[in-house]
């Protein structure tokens, strides 16, 4: 009872109260705190609006700017890089789109086993794979230049975040028979070596541009703004022959095998035009495929190597000594003992000759005959010949690397260095050197430049000696390359051939070593030369060792092949046999 009336107590007192007399809200707002209320609602509008027309009206250009940050990208429109051309227009070196993997890492989603197969597929360590999605949050390359069916594969799997883009790849359909000539070029396409490297610029072309709308996903929504058009690169054509090319790369690379030698290489030069028909090299390598690439491989020996020339020499001496009007080919001269001495010091021959004519010095490459012609010389004189015949001096050729050798001031020649360097000691020349050299020869006294472009015209040639000289020394020559000489396997079937061996010592520090360098230089035919061909195989190892041996049977092989190639027609009646391997050579004297 008593609780029932305290309740009925409390509401009666709640009806008594009258809120309109509740001092609380009975009181009066104070006017300056409704002004200020109400200002700060306007002041906000005005800055509201303020913003807005400044956003709209001011920074219009601003904002758009920032926007196109987001959505809007220029991408580059990739120039196709010119192509390597040889001199019947083959292509040597191309390129093809192809596609390059990319990723968006924040989108990308594969469960463990999608990853693992999609390093399989772009031959990546999961580990590698990793690593590039952790790069960055909006942008990674996976892998850049793959293949068709590769990017099939990967499209196959379906993952999130993963696309394609085209890029051009370069193709090099001659592989390694020519890359050092073509050389390469980085994934970007700039090039490395070679022709690419030489004519970048020109073979590069102008890359343009364009500006698209991309989504999240990277797909381009629309083109925005204007578009700038690439400019393709120019083609380069060269007077190289794919086959030739080939053939003399193949046939190097045999010498080497079968000799068990550390590289090889031969050039092969138009005798009429200067042009650079062949450059070979092994070992050699796959522009394509460069993972495991070596310097030994890239490095371009016919051009970047120097060595000592030995007996190669001697057919400058005997055309020096006919110009000096010193000698005649039939002049006789005494090599008996087969031993000579030069200020004390011995120079020998590889056995007594005795009485040899000018003719049979070069025939038998007799270092004691052809001493005994250069000591009646000036050393300003045979200086003089071996400079205006290229040596010492970088050959004018578009082409990088090509180096200088070595030539010594003729002043600070000693006598035992002139006589040396009669027969190939104390001077150092590369294989196109030496080959450009013996142009003068094969032209008629006529030193020809040397052009790995194809030329339109021939290029005029600089007298050296006078074509009578040049004709003698073709004959001796022909000698020196058939029975009685160095070198009769160098004979080829069906052409006359002409040339010198050279066998050399290798030098190391200031003493020479037990190793071996082989070569051998000549052309053909000799009744009207059309090439020039010199073949370097560098430290046989088979206890073989001599140019006549070792180089003479690539160079029989190489001119063979390339006649035929030019519809030289032969200028010797092609019989069975004709050529016999089995005729025994000269011992050359080093």
């Amino acid at each position: 009872m008593k609780l029932r009336r305290s309740r009925a107590r409390a509401d009666a007192a709640v009806r008594r109260v009258n809120y309109a007399t509740s001092p609380l809200l009975a009181s009066k707002t104070p006017p300056g705190r409704s002004r200020a209320l109400v200002g700060l609602v306007a002041l906000a509008f005005l800055l509201l609006v303020g913003r807005a027309a400044h956003i709209q009206l001011i920074g219009t250009d601003f904002y758009q700017k920032e926007g196109e940050k987001r959505f809007a990208h220029t991408m580059q429109v990739q120039a196709s890089r010119g192509r390597v051309l040889d001199r019947n227009g083959l292509v040597l070196a191309s390129s093809v789109a192809v596609p390059s993997v990319w990723a968006i890492p924040k989108d990308f989603q594969a469960d463990a086993k999608e990853r693992r197969q999609l390093a399989r597929l772009l031959q990546l360590q999961p580990a590698e794979l990793d690593e590039r999605l952790a790069r960055s949050r909006n942008f990674t390359w996976l892998a850049r230049q793959v293949e068709e069916p590769v990017w099939d594969a990967v499209k196959a799997l379906g993952l999130k975040g993963v696309h394609e883009q085209r890029e051009y790849k370069r193709r090099y359909p001659e592989a390694e028979a020519a890359a050092h000539v073509v050389g390469f070029t980085t994934l970007d396409e700039k090039g490395q070596e070679g022709i690419e490297r030489h004519f970048d610029e020109l073979l590069r072309g102008r890359d343009g541009s364009r500006t698209v709308v991309r989504d999240r996903l990277g797909r381009v929504v629309e083109d925005i703004g204007d578009k700038i058009e690439p400019t393709d690169g120019r083609d380069v054509q060269l007077a190289i022959d794919s086959k030739v090319q080939f053939f003399a790369y193949r046939r190097v690379r045999d010498a080497v095998r079968e000799h068990r030698a550390r590289s090889g290489s031969v050039v092969v030069l138009d005798a009429r035009s200067g042009e650079v028909l062949a450059l070979a090299n092994y070992p050699s390598y796959d522009p394509s495929q460069r993972r495991n690439m070596s310097g030994a491989q890239v490095r371009n020996r016919a051009l970047t190597d120097v060595f000592e020339p030995g007996s190669t020499m001697k057919p400058f001496i005997a055309a020096l000594a006919l110009e000096k009007k010193l000698v005649t080919p039939a002049t006789p001269i005494q090599t008996a003992p087969g031993r000579i001495l030069v200020s004390g010091i011995p120079i020998s021959d590889s056995h007594p000759h005795g009485v040899l004519t000018v003719a049979e010095v070069i025939q038998k490459s007799s270092n004691v005959g052809t001493v005994k012609m250069a000591m009646q010389m000036q050393p300003r004189e045979m200086w003089e010949l071996y400079t205006q015949v290229g040596f010492g001096k970088r050959p004018q050729i578009d082409f990088p690397g090509a180096v200088t050798g070595r030539l010594r001031p003729y002043k600070s020649w000693r006598p035992i260095e002139q006589a040396t360097m009669s027969y190939g000691y104390g001077l150092s020349t590369s294989l196109l050197q030496l080959a450009q050299a013996y142009t003068v020869f094969a032209h008629d006294g006529e030193l020809m430049p040397v052009s790995i472009l194809r030329r339109d015209e021939p290029a005029a040639g600089q007298r050296v000696i006078s074509a009578q000289t040049a004709a003698a020394v073709r004959g001796m020559l022909r000698m020196a390359a058939g029975p009685g000489g160095t070198a009769p396997k160098a004979q080829a079937l069906g052409y006359s051939v002409g040339g010198k061996t050279g066998t050399a010592r290798k030098q190391e520090g200031k003493g020479y070593t037990n190793r071996y360098r082989a070569w051998f230089v000549g052309l053909a035919p000799v009744t009207d030369p059309r090439i020039v061909v010199a073949v370097m195989v560098d430290e046989p190892g088979r206890g073989i060792y001599y140019g006549g041996e070792v180089a003479a049977p690539v160079f029989s092989e190489v001119v063979q092949q390339t006649l035929r190639l030019m519809g030289v027609p032969p200028d010797l009646e092609v019989k069975p046999g004709i050529v016999n391997r089995n005729v025994p050579a000269e011992p050359e004297s080093f």
